[in-house]
């Protein structure tokens, strides 16, 4: 693809440029880090080896993790490389090729959540028929829908920013590669790009977040007619998906949907779902689920007996 542009790299200028600064949070996103890819791959591998988690949930939350690791891999070493290091620079294609990763990530996991919100609305207000309804080939089906949508969603988003002229200032005030800095970087008017990527980005958030929050709100309702036991069961794993959505979507909607500009408070907000709620994500569904909880003591004791014998 041919640039009229003479920029080959980015500078991009991170969290802070304070020294002993960056030394804390170095420490700090490695341990996030280490605790968000380790608690995923536990899940994964938890979900994957044990029989009592073959319900439909458990494996929308096994590609949950899978994308959660994933999508902080695309973002978190990069970070912390550069908050080792005096002079940050990512060449453009590696720019480019953050920016697609993030947002194939971010946006398979925006359906992958409706997903599993329709998975819930099945098991809670069609018990009977939730086994036929969510069989082997719709969850492959609804599974390749997602990825597909975050492929799509990422697309647009690439092309539009790749073609893009960039002549001048190579300066990113950011600690990763993003759409409306980019934007801000580009020698052409980028008006019409930027309401794409309102609509591409902001749009898909704010409807999908209405949407879940209004199924969940039909789930909870239907929740009248069942016995006690059944609604704490229930309640306990819809609070858990209420939880792991708000802090996905709110800080989405909150960069997101606007017109382009960045605010200082972007890198803190962006901090926030590119590196705190992958690692939230597995914590909260874990802690609330005693099956997955059992699951993993099991698998623990399996483990620990088979490296004694």
């Amino acid at each position: 693809m041919a640039h009229s542009n003479n920029v080959t790299e980015f500078v991009l200028l991170g969290l802070t440029q304070d020294p002993s600064a960056q030394m804390t949070l170095f420490v700090l996103f490695l341990l996030i880090y280490i605790v968000t890819v380790v608690d995923n791959l536990l899940i994964m591998v938890t979900v994957l080896t044990s029989p009592s988690l073959g319900s439909p949930m458990y494996f929308f939350l096994a590609y949950l993790s899978l994308m959660d690791a994933a999508y902080s891999t695309a973002i978190s070493p990069k970070m912390l490389i550069d908050l080792l290091s005096a002079r940050n620079t990512i060449s453009f294609p590696a720019c480019m090729g953050q920016l697609f990763i993030e947002h194939l990530f971010g946006g398979a996991e925006v359906f992958l959540l409706v997903v599993m919100a329709f998975d819930r609305y099945v098991a809670i207000c069609k018990p009977l028929h939730y086994l036929t309804i969510m069989n082997r080939r719709v969850c492959i089906l609804l599974l390749v829908v997602t990825w597909a949508g975050g492929f799509v969603h990422s697309m647009v988003q690439f092309v539009f920013v790749s073609g893009l002229p960039f002549c001048g200032p190579n300066v990113i005030d950011h600690f990763a590669c993003d759409m409306y800095p980019l934007l801000e970087l580009a020698c052409t008017d980028t008006y019409f790009i930027g309401l794409t990527v309102v609509a591409n980005g902001g749009a898909i958030c704010m409807v999908v977040f209405i949407l879940l929050l209004i199924s969940y709100g039909f789930i909870l309702n239907s929740l009248k007619t069942h016995s006690e036991e059944e609604q704490r069961k229930a309640i306990s794993t819809c609070s858990s998906h209420i939880t792991v959505v708000v802090l996905f979507f709110v800080p989405c909607v909150f960069v997101y949907v606007r017109p382009v500009s960045t605010f200082p408070i972007d890198k803190s907000v962006s901090v926030f779902y590119t590196v705190i709620t992958p690692m939230l994500n597995p914590l909260i569904y874990t802690l609330r689920n005693s099956e997955v909880k059992k699951a993993m003591r099991k698998l623990w004791c399996r483990t620990l007996t088979r490296d004694q014998i």
